[in-house]
């Protein structure tokens, strides 16, 4: 299904946020936050999927693809700066989704602000939230470390995005192949300038203190906000461990869904399902 997108610009203190528009602009928002290597552009199969039935809105995270400035890839202050556009826009009502560390920071949303009505975290560990330190230590996310590093990452992957990026859709797919090769390229193209490999490592090397934030938001008592956790059927994760995790982080209204044949990127991978998913959750 062909759909028309709409593009803008929305100054956010300091930041300048790309949004990527479809659907109905007069139905209800749904907010959404990519996670690396990506770019907005891993939303259009979902958009397509939706059609008109809502207005779907996919924002390039700050330093990445058209959006511009730095948080340090600190997930409280992307938070921070959803919050903010989401007042810009004067969305209400609105459904937060994030994938990968767009979930992490959807999730830090959750526990911070309250202009939403839901939070969708997909594909995802949540930092400092069991099972965190167990994920760490998993010698199949070697990358974690890996982009950490300051300044050697960029050396290695500069000029070579798309070759790097394509072994995580292999890695990490269970259908590959339904990360078009127009998609691979955008959201490389996304990653390529100055800063813009940085912002994406970024994500990673504020981990530490993305738990530590974490742990502190959960301290500070329960939430309310209603939470749905997917993960695909083809990932390798124990979803009650998952649920587990975040029921004694004092997430109270929790639910959590599989998406059948997906892998980690099932927006991508299975459209349909996921949006069939977040339809039911979100009530449209």
């Amino acid at each position: 299904m062909s759909i028309e997108l709409r593009r803008r610009q929305v100054p956010v203190g300091e930041l300048s946020l790309h949004v990527v528009e479809s659907g109905d602009p007069d139905g209800p928002p749904v907010l959404l936050l990519h996670g690396w290597p990506e770019s907005s552009r891993t939303w259009q199969p979902l958009m397509a999927a939706a059609g008109r039935d809502a207005r779907l809105l996919a924002v390039d995270l700050p330093g990445i693809g058209r959006s511009t400035g730095s948080t340090g890839g600190s997930k409280r202050r992307i938070a921070a700066a959803v919050h903010a556009l989401i007042g810009e826009l004067g969305l209400t009502g609105t459904t937060l989704v994030g994938h990968d560390a767009g979930g992490m920071a959807a999730y830090a949303y959750l526990r911070r602000h309250d202009a939403v009505d839901r939070v969708v975290v997909m594909n995802t560990v949540l930092p400092g939230v069991a099972p965190w330190e167990q994920v760490l230590r998993n010698p199949h996310i070697w990358h974690f470390g890996l982009h950490a590093v300051p300044d050697l990452p960029e050396m290695l992957v500069d000029g070579r995005q798309e070759a790097y990026f394509s072994y995580f859709y292999r890695a990490l797919s269970a259908d590959p192949d339904r990360i078009t090769p127009e998609s691979r390229a955008e959201q490389a193209a996304a990653h390529r300038g100055p800063g813009r490999l940085t912002a994406g490592f970024d994500l990673y090397r504020a981990l530490p203190q993305d738990a530590r934030d974490n742990a502190e938001s959960a301290a500070a008592g329960p939430v309310d906000t209603p939470l749905l956790y997917l993960r695909g059927t083809r990932e390798p994760v124990d979803l009650d461990a998952y649920a587990a995790g975040l029921r004694e982080a004092g997430v109270r209204a929790l639910r959590t869904g599989l998406v059948d044949g997906g892998g980690h990127f099932m927006q991508e991978e299975r459209p349909a399902e996921v949006w069939r998913a977040l339809r039911r959750f979100a009530g449209i």
